[in-house]
């Protein structure tokens, strides 16, 4: 079973994808904002991040780190370097697609989401990873 760290700071949002990656068979850990998925990433070791890069501060915390700067650093630190990250936005754009491949995402994707695309894209990340 993969474990899949979900950042994502919409409650609805988290709610409803998580429930649907459980039912396909992934262990699910939430995040809320970039701070919270730094921690996470570090202490749970997900086989992949879902990172919503247009992160809003969470009720009671000061504005912060959106999802491009969260991967950045994650991709900075050796500990996490290597996990695989699908930006997920609201934005279809060009100029989001490329700043978050930028930023160091390795895959794209639209919200609302559309769970079979989605999926594929994980599946060939997660394959990639464990294939040598």
């Amino acid at each position: 079973m993969s474990k899949i760290l979900l950042v994502e700071d919409n409650e609805i949002n988290r709610a409803m994808l998580s429930r649907r990656l459980a039912k396909k068979g992934f262990q699910v850990v939430l995040a809320i904002d970039a701070a919270d998925a730094w921690e996470k990433a570090l202490a749970e070791k997900p086989d992949l991040i879902l990172m919503d890069v247009e992160l809003l501060p969470a009720a009671g915390r000061e504005p912060g780190p959106d999802g491009w700067d969260a991967t950045r650093r994650l991709k900075a630190m050796p500990e996490t370097s290597a996990i695989p990250v699908i930006a997920l936005t609201a934005h279809a754009m060009a100029e989001h697609r490329e700043k978050s491949l930028a930023a160091g995402c390795d895959d794209f994707d639209t919200k609302p989401i559309e769970l079979p695309r989605l999926l594929a894209k994980m599946q060939a990340l997660l394959q990639k990873r464990t294939t040598p």
